[in-house]
């Protein structure tokens, strides 16, 4: 058993926190939000993702798992301290690195003994230097301590099957210690480690995010040419992910990507790159295409209604993807946001996202159910794959829509099926559009 501190009970800060607990280490998790630290005492989990309400709720109980707003308190008590606080976009598309300086600031002046300090968060490439420096700047009596890079690879909706059974482990280190200690910890858990640099290990987390971000802008692009010759874009991903050397992963077409990673990754490596005199064309290409789908989706609700302006349209999805709360740079809210500013009267619903959207649509009419939700509607336009939306009984869907019309960006049913019992069906990159 180690003294394990995580610094930041995000997304990435509680799963990571749950799942070292789980595997017999003391874990202490600080936040600076006394509120969301106030609930976790209390059990409640302030975030949506299977299999972590139990972990954490279990890891309490054992007084495996704690939770505290001082980051002295941590510093002091362990002996391995995992950054994991947030790094937002700027809007030049640079990582926001001043809460990773804070937090290394105040670990520096806590300092009495040898701790390794692993940035958990995602950042460009040299920023493990940036801690190095800010912590010997911030550290007087110069006590001995390392940086480790270790970034994590977390799917939200998987996350805790991704935290205990993952690819591959990634360690950047610059000491014998470091590697040893933290090998050490990540025994348990059974997965290839490979071991680098910082500056490499955090370079693979960019690299990786940005070439699944490409990977869907490349579907995209073709479902695009589909459409144009009525070809059937799922038909031709299936055969590309049947070549071991491409693989299925990540070729659905769709609304494009979202959530807390791609997005942003993709903009600090694009800006990182160009820092270092590099203009990563590939990198932006995928980026515009990514960008140019929300339109793409409003033009099939405009071909299908002509006029947006006071119809009534029904969301169902908006979440950036299923079995997660997490609305950051969600698709499906930008697209709310466009169907509102062209007129539209927008009804809306999701399992599990409703209450961290109600902030950012305002003027949309939120339903419980995704019955009430169609009701009326002129159209039912999909955003997200939940697979309650998959088990709607669509005969009481086309009754209670005022138009027989869905718009399906998740490609969630089979149009000829569709067409079969009378609705007028759009989706993406498949015959008829």
């Amino acid at each position: 058993m180690q003294n394990i501190a995580v610094i930041g009970a995000g997304y990435v800060g509680l799963v990571t926190a749950a799942a070292l607990a789980e595997t017999g280490n003391r874990v202490l998790c600080v936040d600076s939000d006394t509120e969301k630290i106030r609930k976790l005492r209390k059990g409640s989990v302030p975030i949506y993702e299977p299999g972590l309400d139990k972990i954490i709720l279990k890891n309490k109980k054992l007084k495996r798992l704690l939770f505290s707003t001082s980051i002295k308190e941590a510093t002091v008590s362990a002996q391995i301290i995992f950054i994991c606080v947030g790094t937002p976009s700027r809007q030049d598309g640079s990582a926001d690195l001043s809460a990773v300086q804070k937090v290394s600031q105040e670990i520096a002046r806590n300092i009495r003994e040898y701790k390794v300090i692993v940035e958990k968060s995602t950042v460009p490439a040299e920023t493990g230097e940036k801690i190095k420096r800010t912590i010997e700047m911030n550290n007087p009596g110069g006590v001995s301590f390392d940086v480790v890079s270790n970034p994590e690879f977390l799917r939200e909706g998987s996350a805790m099957q991704d935290a205990f059974h993952p690819d591959r482990i990634v360690l950047g280190v610059a000491s014998e210690r470091a590697e040893k200690i933290m090998r050490q910890l990540y025994k348990p858990f059974k997965a290839p480690i490979v071991a680098t640099s910082i500056n490499t290990a955090e370079l693979i987390k960019h690299a990786c995010n940005s070439f699944l971000a490409t990977k869907i802008s490349f579907i995209n692009a073709i479902a695009n040419v589909c459409e144009k010759i009525d070809a059937d874009v799922e038909k031709v991903a299936l055969a590309m992910g049947l070549d071991t050397r491409i693989g299925k992963e990540f070729l659905r077409p769709g609304i494009g990507f979202g959530g807390s990673c791609f997005p942003k990754d993709v903009d600090a490596f694009i800006h990182l790159a160009a820092q270092k005199g590099y203009d990563f064309e590939l990198l932006k290409a995928a980026r515009k295409i990514n960008q140019e789908r929300k339109d793409v989706f409003i033009k099939k609700i405009e071909e299908a209604l002509w006029i947006i302006k006071d119809k009534t349209i029904s969301v169902l999805g908006l979440s950036f993807k299923p079995d997660t709360d997490d609305i950051r740079s969600s698709v499906a809210i930008d697209i709310v946001r466009l169907l509102l500013g062209a007129g539209a009267k927008v009804k809306v619903y999701d399992p599990k996202a409703m209450e961290r959207a109600k902030s950012l649509l305002k003027g949309a009419t939120f339903c419980d159910n995704p019955y009430e939700a169609v009701r009326k509607s002129d159209c039912m336009a999909i955003l997200t794959e939940w697979q309650e939306f998959k088990e709607l009984d669509l005969k009481k869907i086309k009754k209670i829509l005022r138009q027989p019309v869905i718009i399906d960006g998740r490609n969630m049913f089979d149009p000829q099926q569709m067409r079969a019992m009378g609705f007028v069906y759009k989706s993406i990159g498949r015959s008829g559009k």
